[in-house]
């Protein structure tokens, strides 16, 4: 399948694997999905638990981009959890911010753009109130 590796900046023909190969050391994740990218070594997990099981989450990030998507993930998803904000509505916003159609952090091919992003959902968290001591279930 091809997907883009953000470590080779250019869309790969990445290879289906398992969770036994990326992540040896992880025996629950053992019989997951990746696509992987076999000249960086990078790799992308799956939407499993959907109808289209083998499906990108996005594109195969690096490991630094990795860590800031899951930054914006900490501070982001609290706020439609808690209901302070419709998911759909917060990512519409994060959207137009960005000035792109539709808003998935598993599509930020850059750590630029995460920073961005991070930046845009804070100024939302002030807006709403929200104190900064954020993360599951705050």
């Amino acid at each position: 399948m091809r997907v883009f590796c953000c470590n080779c900046d250019k869309d790969v023909d990445a290879r289906l694997t398992d969770g036994k190969e990326v992540y040896p050391h992880r025996g629950d994740l053992a019989e997951l999905p990746f696509w992987k990218c076999d000249d960086c070594k990078k790799f992308v997990g799956c939407h499993h638990r959907s109808d289209e099981p083998t499906k990108p989450l996005g594109s195969i990030p690096t490991p630094h981009l990795r860590k800031a998507r899951s930054e914006i993930h900490a501070i982001l998803d609290p706020i439609w959890r808690n209901r302070k904000m419709d998911r759909s509505k917060l990512y519409a916003r994060i959207a137009r911010h960005l000035g792109i159609p539709e808003y998935h952090t598993a599509e930020l091919r850059t750590v630029e753009d995460a920073r961005e992003v991070y930046r845009c959902v804070v100024g939302i968290r002030r807006e709403l109130g929200l104190n900064k001591t954020w993360g599951k279930g705050r």
